[in-house]
């Protein structure tokens, strides 16, 4: 028999994943790249002071990446951007010799990324579109869908106006509290602002990837 010819018009289908591996990923993500090198700085910081703290969180993060180029998996663009900030600020204490301009340059930072996550509003690739693909696997086609871009463009404007608020709410706590406890509040406060962020996050992507078809149908148990 003649081998079957393939019609290159037909296009393959698009592989969707679960909701849950979705939200694993991203849950995953956040873990490495935010809340471990945070609980990591405040035990530290409790324990043996405020600069083996940054060291200790540092090192995590550069030895989280290291981990995953040797195992010969994906380094996420979240935790390269929390690698490049935090050596940033590890860069100017040491110079200045002031834990106060390591406390101090997370709100200017904040301030920076509200900056540029408004500027990309008004290129053709928001930046969140430009995450997108650590957290759900993401090509040329789906990225114009107008349901997709409309979603990137939304989440973009709500993580600028979440960044700027976070700016003004550690610049008030670092005037008005002591280390200590501006530390404590610093961690659990953005921390819990960024869980709810990454809720609202999901929550809209997957009403839009439902319209979309871009998740695995559930599969239902037969009782």
């Amino acid at each position: 028999m003649p081998a079957p010819v393939l019609d290159p018009t037909v296009d393959e289908p698009r592989h969707c994943p679960s909701l849950g591996a979705v939200v694993r990923r991203v849950g995953l993500s956040l873990l490495v790249a935010c809340a471990i090198p945070a609980t990591l700085f405040y035990v530290c910081f409790r324990v043996n002071g405020v600069w083996t703290a940054i060291f200790v969180a540092l090192g995590w993060s550069y030895g989280a990446i290291a981990w995953r180029a040797l195992t010969g998996r994906r380094t996420s663009g979240l935790l390269i951007l929390t690698a490049v900030v935090m050596t940033g600020r590890t860069l100017i204490a040491l110079l200045t010799d002031s834990t106060f301009l390591y406390f101090l340059q997370p709100i200017i930072s904040d301030g920076v990324i509200s900056a540029l996550f408004l500027l990309s509003l008004a290129t053709a690739r928001p930046m969140v579109a430009r995450l997108a693909g650590d957290f759900y696997p993401m090509d040329h086609e789906l990225s114009v869908r107008p349901r997709i871009r409309r979603l990137f463009w939304q989440l973009t404007l709500m993580w600028a106006a979440l960044c700027l608020g976070k700016a003004l709410m550690t610049l008030w706590l670092l005037q008005s509290q002591s280390l200590e406890t501006f530390v404590l509040v610093k961690s659990v406060s953005v921390l819990s602002i960024n869980a709810a962020a990454v809720a609202v996050t999901i929550g809209a992507a997957v009403l839009v990837a439902r319209k979309e078809g871009l998740l695995a149908p559930r599969v239902m148990l037969a009782g």
